[in-house]
């Protein structure tokens, strides 16, 4: 074993921390940390709330999803209904806001088929996915800044937005394949 690949299990020591900048989604702050080899170094980091992702099932073979125009990217997308959790909501909880806010539904059974880190290098977020059965139409109460068109897919079709890169989201994208995996043979 080389000297560095020794040194790729030791956690790198916050020496200081700056904040940046802050809004009610993210804030981001600057620390300055040792390296394990003893040099140091500025890395910045965007922190954001734990959020969730539902991948809801109309039936067996049909799935919602929402679309909408993601400033960031440029352009309008399909997804699955994610979001950030808010404080003190427990994982089902916020799932069952964001699948009633962004679709319409509520799920009888909800089914957690995974946790992921959204960007493990600057990006201080756990992204918790869910699946979701026995939907039933609810009240919604939309995000004021979310506009939001939501359609029924089959789920052959959306596995296969998926393989032709028309899905960019990655939480989609993760929830479509576990599904897709848990219905293989």
């Amino acid at each position: 074993m080389t000297e560095r690949q020794r040194l790729a299990r030791i956690a790198w020591r916050r020496l200081t921390s700056r904040p940046v900048y802050e809004n009610r989604w993210i804030s981001v702050r600057e620390d300055e940390v040792e390296l394990p080899d003893g040099r140091t170094t500025i890395y910045g980091v965007v922190q954001c709330a734990g959020c969730v992702g539902v991948l809801p099932f109309l039936d067996q073979n049909t799935v919602v999803l929402v679309g909408q125009y993601r400033y960031v990217a440029g352009d309008f997308y399909w997804e699955m209904p994610t979001g950030a959790m808010q404080p003190g909501e427990t994982e089902q909880a916020a799932v069952q806001r964001e699948l009633a806010e962004e679709a319409g539904y509520g799920a009888d059974r909800l089914v957690k088929l995974c946790s992921c880190h959204t960007s493990k290098s600057v990006v201080d977020e756990t992204a918790n996915i869910y699946l979701a059965e026995g939907l039933h139409p609810v009240q919604r109460q939309a995000d004021p800044t979310e506009f939001i068109e939501v359609r029924a897919f089959p789920f052959d079709d959306v596995l296969r937005m998926v393989e032709r890169d028309e899905i960019k989201d990655a939480m989609t994208i993760i929830a479509v394949l576990y599904a897709a995996r848990r219905r293989a043979p």
